[in-house]
């Protein structure tokens, strides 16, 4: 029996060298709203540039197979894939069939990636020109595939930027930067700055994919100095669960969207 206070528990599968989605998780997460993680090899780790992975290889993943089994075992009420990138080359077709075979491999436990939270997110807000906000990493391809992601679900982006870290991470091949450290780099504070600098006058919203993007202390300010939703990967993720558990709680510092409204997906 689980305890009274527990309200909610988020499973996430992550990248093994990815430290962003826990600690934005916990520091969001409302009362009784528990997060467990689950890791798999991160596909850049030899060095190759990612430029997709058909969802029936993902899930034969030894790593992705025994974290969405142990953690349909521990009981969490969901598990979300914080892999966006995965759903971006992809397609809805991705997320369509990993959602479905993970689910069954959880036992049961409902499975959605880091894409479905983010479009799901999108239109409970009503953005649909929203400025996208890449990472540092996201490469050409990476970025073009974000785009047609976007626009298989109806979005005409108004403008898409890429975080910029300086201190001559310029030299460092796009692909490498997060391996190499970039994740660590990222102040929530420039990026404020950038996004407010960069942000054109027919955006209707703000959008930060990326789950190893820090980005979350970033909603609250952009959301008063722009007057438009922000919505962040690890914040849809949180939100996603909330909504599929029915746990209203509203989340200091999560913007409109994790304001504690009731949720239509």
């Amino acid at each position: 029996m689980k305890r009274h206070s527990w309200v909610a528990q988020l499973g996430v599968l992550v990248i093994d060298n990815d430290p962003v989605v826990e600690a934005e998780l916990w520091r969001m997460a409302p009362l009784g709203v528990t997060v467990h993680a689950a890791r798999f090899e991160s596909p850049t780790s030899t060095g190759a540039e990612y430029i997709g992975t058909p969802w029936p290889d993902m899930i034969a993943v030894q790593d992705i197979r025994r974290g969405l089994e142990q953690l349909g075992r521990m009981g969490v009420s969901a598990i979300c894939l914080c892999f966006g990138s995965a759903s971006f080359f992809g397609g809805k077709d991705f997320d369509d069939g990993f959602s479905s075979a993970a689910t069954e491999l959880a036992g049961g436990t409902p499975v959605y990636t880091a894409g479905q939270a983010l479009r799901a997110a999108l239109a409970s807000t009503g953005v649909h020109r929203p400025l996208v906000v890449a990472p540092p990493w996201f490469t050409p391809p990476t970025l073009s595939a974000t785009r047609s992601y976007l626009a298989e679900a109806g979005h005409s982006i108004a403008g898409l930027t890429q975080y910029r870290l300086g201190g001559g991470w310029e030299e460092t091949p796009r692909h490498r930067v997060f391996d190499r450290g970039g994740r660590w780099e990222v102040d929530p504070t420039e990026v404020c700055r950038q996004v407010t600098t960069d942000f054109p006058a027919d955006a209707d919203g703000v959008l930060i994919p990326g789950s190893g993007f820090r980005s979350f202390e970033a909603v609250e300010s952009l959301e008063n100095s722009l007057g438009v939703p922000v919505i962040t990967s690890n914040q849809a993720c949180l939100w996603r669960l909330l909504t599929l558990t029915g746990v209203a709680s509203a989340v200091p510092g999560g913007g409109r969207l994790l304001a504690g409204r009731p949720a239509s997906v």
